[in-house]
């Protein structure tokens, strides 16, 4: 029992103060996938991102042209003064940072591209956007997305094109790749981007006419943590039917997933359920994102308790008392 890995303990859905260390280890220091090139294609819309309370712009400033335009695209921060890094990939996605602190594209994404180059990302046409707020942590909804041990009696519908009994997750430094029948290598390409973006192309030609759509979808943190943001992205090439069908499959999954989120949560903020134990193959997909969440913000406490007793040190010298920043008893909840 001692080598099964536990989860997080349910503070850490719930708690304000770890959530503001969990934005600067984590959030302040990742990649975050912003979508494929055939987002930023009208020339009159710069499309805003807000994660993690830092507001990301994606404009294209090429002049009106018939084809896809990638070389107009640019992505700066909307605070003046604060300097990101982006990087569009050879197959046509954007991704940004939301500061300097984050490592380069390449060491923080090792291998994406060899599985991402695969897909041609700048031929589906963005049809659909929506966002919504939801009643619970961002890190309930990814623990939802990086399993599927619910989706037999969640989504009903879903497994019956994609069966649990296959489902699996190979996970990478920093994402995911969900396979939904290793005898159907050529069904989609469906990933996680840690912390909070997915992406999930699917060609299932049985399912949908045109062979399938792709989406994707961001869980924003509100400086609530009891509350996120969902963002989803849809694209398409068939026509309003053709999308209405694939839309209405996709939603329909959402939607189970948004309820069961909200359930948790109040379990979560109710005293319900603590802690437990992950399954180790089953839920490898969690056991992975967790690990990850917990090793940044341990690393980001000690750096910050260093340079907390450095400064109080010198402080002292002078008969001055250091104060944790913003009052947080980060050790409260760790």
């Amino acid at each position: 029992m001692d080598s099964l890995t536990r989860t997080l303990p349910a503070s850490w859905f719930c708690s304000a103060p770890l959530y503001e260390l969990e934005r600067r280890a984590v959030f302040l220091k990742s990649w975050h996938f912003l979508g494929p090139v055939t987002r930023f294609q009208n020339r009159s819309e710069a499309i805003r991102y807000e994660i993690a309370q830092v507001t990301i712009i994606v404009e294209n400033k090429a002049p009106e042209s018939s084809g896809i335009n990638i070389d107009g695209i640019v992505v700066y921060a909307e605070e003046k003064g604060r300097e990101i890094k982006s990087h569009l990939t050879p197959s046509g996605l954007v991704f940004a940072t939301l500061s300097l602190e984050a490592p380069s594209f390449e060491e923080y994404f090792a291998g994406l591209e060899e599985l991402t180059n695969k897909v041609d990302f700048t031929k589906l046409p963005h049809r659909r956007s929506i966002s919504y707020e939801g009643n619970f942590n961002w890190k309930t909804m990814i623990d939802g997305y990086q399993e599927c041990l619910h989706c037999q009696y969640t989504h009903p519908s879903f497994s019956k094109f994609y069966p649990p009994t296959f489902y699996s997750v190979t996970n990478h430094q920093t994402f995911s790749q969900h396979i939904a029948d290793p005898s159907k290598p050529n069904d989609g390409l469906f990933l996680y981007f840690f912390p909070i973006c997915t992406l999930n192309v699917s060609t299932l030609t049985r399912l949908w006419r045109t062979g399938g759509g792709m989406s994707s979808f961001r869980t924003l943190p509100t400086d609530k943590p009891g509350v996120s943001r969902m963002e989803f992205d849809y694209y398409h090439s068939g026509s309003e039917e053709e999308f209405k069908e694939y839309y209405e499959f996709v939603r329909q999954v959402a939607l189970e997933d948004f309820e069961l989120c909200e359930k948790a949560q109040q379990n979560l903020e109710r005293g319900v359920y603590g802690e437990g134990i992950l399954n180790p193959r089953k839920e490898n997909g969690v056991v992975f994102y967790q690990r990850r969440v917990r090793e940044c913000v341990y690393e980001q406490f000690e750096k910050e308790k260093k340079a907390r007793e450095k400064e109080d040190l010198v402080k002292g010298k002078v008969g001055m008392v250091g104060v944790d920043e913003g009052g947080a008893k980060v050790v409260e909840v760790m």
